[in-house]
Order: C-alpha cells, then sequence, then structure tokens
C-alpha cells in the first residue's frame, strides 16, 4: 500500500507529531527521580536486613521488621509508578506513530490517537499518585519522635 505523500504533510506531521514529545521528556525525568527512591529504598532494606542478622535485641528486632515491611510496601509503590511511566511513555510513542502515519498516510485513525494520548496521560497521572503515596510513606518517618527517659543523653 503507498501513501500519497505530498509536500505539505510531512512537515506537518512532524509538527503534530512533536507535541506529545513533551510530555516524554516528563516522563523520563520522572522515570529517573522515582529510580533514583527506589534505589534509596532498595540500600536502605538491605541496611536494615543485615543490621538485623547482626541483632539479638528483640525490640530493635521487632522496630527492624515493621520498618522493612514500610520498605516493601514503598518499593511496591515505586515499582508501580515505573510501570505505569513506562506504560504512558509506550502510549505517548504510539501517539505520535498514529499521528505523523494519520498526517503524512491520509489514514484516518485519529480516534486512535486520541484513545493513546487519553490513556497515557491516564497512566502518567496515575504514576503520580503513586509517588505522592510513596513520598507520604517515606515522610511518615519523620513524625517519629524517640521518647528518652528524664535526665538521660540527648540527641
Amino acid at each position: 500500500m503507498a501513501f500519497p505523500l505530498d509536500g505539505t504533510s510531512i512537515p506537518h506531521g512532524i509538527q503534530l507529531a512533536i507535541a506529545p514529545v513533551f510530555l516524554l521528556t516528563a516522563v523520563s525525568g520522572m522515570i529517573g527521580a522515582v529510580a533514583s527512591r527506589l534505589a534509596r529504598i532498595i540500600d536502605r532494606a538491605r541496611l536494615v536486613e543485615d543490621r538485623a542478622l547482626e541483632s539479638t535485641d528483640l525490640q530493635f528486632l521487632d522496630r527492624a521488621e515493621r520498618e522493612l515491611q514500610q520498605l516493601r510496601v514503598r518499593g511496591w509503590l515505586a515499582n508501580g509508578s515505573i510501570a505505569l511511566l513506562t506504560s504512558c511513555a509506550f502510549l505517548i510513542g504510539l501517539t505520535i506513530i498514529v499521528l505523523f502515519l494519520g498526517e503524512t498516510g491520509g489514514i484516518k485513525i485519529s480516534g486512535w490517537a486520541i484513545g493513546s494520548f487519553l490513556l497515557g496521560v491516564a497512566c502518567f497521572l496515575a504514576a503520580l499518585l503513586c509517588f505522592l503515596a510513596e513520598t507520604f510513606l517515606a515522610t511518615r518517618l519523620l513524625d517519629f519522635q524517640v521518647h528518652r527517659p528524664p535526665g538521660g543523653p540527648s540527641a
């Protein structure tokens, strides 16, 4: 099947397909940020696990178990965010292809472009929600206060 091409359809097709590329830039930045957070979660989990293996203090082991459970949830949320961001990037890439082919090839596939773009944006928004939930869990640790006996050493 030959595509009927004219001199103006290709530049217009490129212009039309460029707009979603800016969303891809945002997605790649988010993937980098979430992957960095995931690496920190994994590093912290390894540290807590190593300390727990060396400890016999039951109170510490109980705290370590709770922290590891929270780190598992945070890791799951970060992984979910990365999966949604990757899906978003795929769908936006598909949108670019569909827009370009629709413009340069004269194929009526605008419904596919709208659908893939909206699904990509929905994946991006869901990834942001996962990221928000993970950061809330991470900062919840900051609310923890150590209760020291009166007259004991202070931090």
